[in-house]
């Protein structure tokens, strides 16, 4: 599973960096990464989250108690996901200006930059569908313990966007302005996107027949044990709808800095491409974890052993915080060369890239109460408790919106996504606290017996160390090369070897147990 979503985000970040050199960092590319994150929210919202936190636990019950291995219901719960998301997507792309308009706020100043947002996201707007789709053939797979082609198949969908934004780039003139973009050009970026996630979608169906899933679509909802799902879905959905608020808020304000200074590489779009990068770790490490740890979580709380769920929880935090707390000293100390060699390229140069440079530093820490807030979650979901999530996700909502708030009316527009970058760091330190104190009471304790606070703390000294040197090393090559992409890059890799290389160095000394269980691990 790790390998495979190692692969798919390292296809991942190279699409993202022949993005970024495709249409920039300014208002532009905000136009199409506004558009093209509509469909990942409203999939969420309409299913997603319910999928992933409430009926895969649903699922695995369903195959250990039904006397038919729960066959019957999994056919009744695709069957009604399906025809939800075809319906939902119809709706959301006749709906497109409307929907937009939440995020892009139509000014005369910028009518333009509204009207072609508009014009992406009704060719966008279909990935609806074949994420939902994608997710639920995943699930499936995931309740059977096949994790590996969930893991695989999106790199299908980068190997089309790669291909899709090379054909852009080869195009005799790449337009820098809003202004400038082409019809051809819109249809070239909306229809190869979503062709994308219908690959990487419909890919899943032999994997899935493979398993013994074969679609027969059942319409007998009524009576047959979904009205469970449905009920401990609404607080799934008050969860995710929580977040979409705090996405929006800070989508609104992000998007006005765009609009304020259009070539600065200040505002959505950079704050985005930063998040992405933010992620990595965590999205190879983290979900990887938990998507191996849910179901076992789920039998073992089915089956009482909720001495094992402690167990569970506490292994997942270490072994994840053995790669997850280094990464976030490497974004707080290299971000700025990081976000240059990535992105100054094409339509982007170095200064417009320095802002997003400036983001990835004030994410950087933050990925250390993100991850671990990310997994406690899921001992929660594995109680079928969706309603303690939902109060959390309000906690952190309002404190992000609040310090985002402030930013956006207090800093200058420069600085002021940055800080919102900042905003979201401290709103999943509060989150993590508030979360960790509800887990201990929910399973009856601690996780365990210190073992968890021993090894963050010295992990995160180990990295601390790690991170001075690796800057120090970064910031002499930067000085004695100069500028220009193969010394950038030989700067940025001599300060990641020097801090991986410290950081493994003092873990050791300080005796970090789980270096040598995440070697047995890989």
């Amino acid at each position: 599973m790790a390998l495979g979503t190692v692969v798919s985000r390292a296809t991942g970040l190279i699409r993202q960096v022949l993005q970024g050199a495709a249409l920039g960092t300014g208002l532009l590319a905000t136009t199409y990464n506004t558009a093209n994150t509509v469909p990942t929210s409203l999939y969420t919202l309409l299913i997603g989250g319910a999928l992933n936190s409430v009926l895969v636990p649903q699922l695995v019950r369903a195959r250990a108690t039904h006397p038919d291995g729960g066959r019957a219901y999994e056919q009744r719960l695709v069957t009604l996901v399906v025809s939800v998301l075809a319906v939902g997507t119809a709706l959301a792309v006749w709906a497109a200006p409307q929907i937009v308009s939440v995020y892009l706020r139509d000014t005369p100043g910028q009518h333009e930059a509204y009207e072609l947002t508009v014009v992406f996201a009704r060719f966008l707007l279909p990935q609806i569908f074949f994420y939902g789709l994608f997710n639920m053939y995943g699930q499936v797979l995931n309740a059977r313990e096949r994790f590996g082609a969930m893991m695989w198949t999106p790199v299908l969908n980068n190997v089309v966007l790669l291909g899709m934004f090379g054909a852009y780039l080869s195009l005799l003139t790449v337009p820098e302005r809003v202004a400038d973009i082409t019809g051809a050009q819109v249809r070239l970026l909306g229809i190869g996107t979503t062709a994308g996630i219908a690959v990487q979608a419909l890919a899943l169906i032999p994997f899935a027949r493979a398993a013994g899933f074969r679609l027969r679509p059942r319409f007998d909802w009524r009576g047959s044990g979904l009205g469970s799902g449905v009920h401990a879905a609404k607080w799934t959905l008050l969860f995710v709808l929580t977040n979409l608020v705090a996405l929006t808020v800070v989508t609104n304000y992000a998007n006005a800095a765009d609009q304020a200074l259009p070539d600065a590489g200040a505002g959505y779009t950079a704050y985005t491409y930063a998040q992405t990068i933010w992620m990595l770790p965590q999205s190879v490490v983290t979900v990887s974890l938990v998507t191996a740890l849910l179901p076992r979580m789920s039998r073992a709380v089915a089956e009482g052993r909720i001495a094992d769920l402690r167990a569970d929880l506490s292994r997942g935090l270490r072994v994840s915080g053995v790669v997850i707390v280094p990464a976030a000293f490497l974004f707080l100390a290299l971000g700025p060369r990081i976000a240059t060699l990535l992105f100054a390229h094409g339509a982007a140069d170095a200064a417009s890239a320095q802002p997003l440079g400036h983001m990835l530093q004030a994410f950087g820490l933050g990925l250390i109460p993100f991850s671990a807030q990310y997994l406690l979650l899921r001992g929660f979901h594995a109680f079928g408790d969706t309603r303690t999530p939902f109060f959390l996700a309000v906690w952190i909502a309002a404190v992000n919106i609040t310090l985002a708030t402030a930013c956006h009316l207090l800093l200058p527009v420069r600085w002021a996504v940055t800080g919102m970058a900042g905003a979201y760091t401290v709103s999943c330190l509060a989150g993590l606290a508030l979360t960790a104190r509800l887990v201990r009471r929910r399973v009856g304790g601690r996780l365990d017996d210190g073992a968890l606070r021993r090894t963050y703390t010295r992990l995160m000294c180990a990295a601390a160390v790690a991170a001075a040197a690796g800057w120090a090393a970064d910031r002499a090559c930067g000085e004695a090369l100069g500028g220009g992409t193969l010394p950038t890059a030989a700067a940025v890799t001599a300060g990641t070897l020097t801090l991986g290389l410290v950081h493994l160095g003092v873990a050791r000394l300080l005796k970090v147990e789980e270096l040598r269980e995440l070697r047995r691990l890989r």
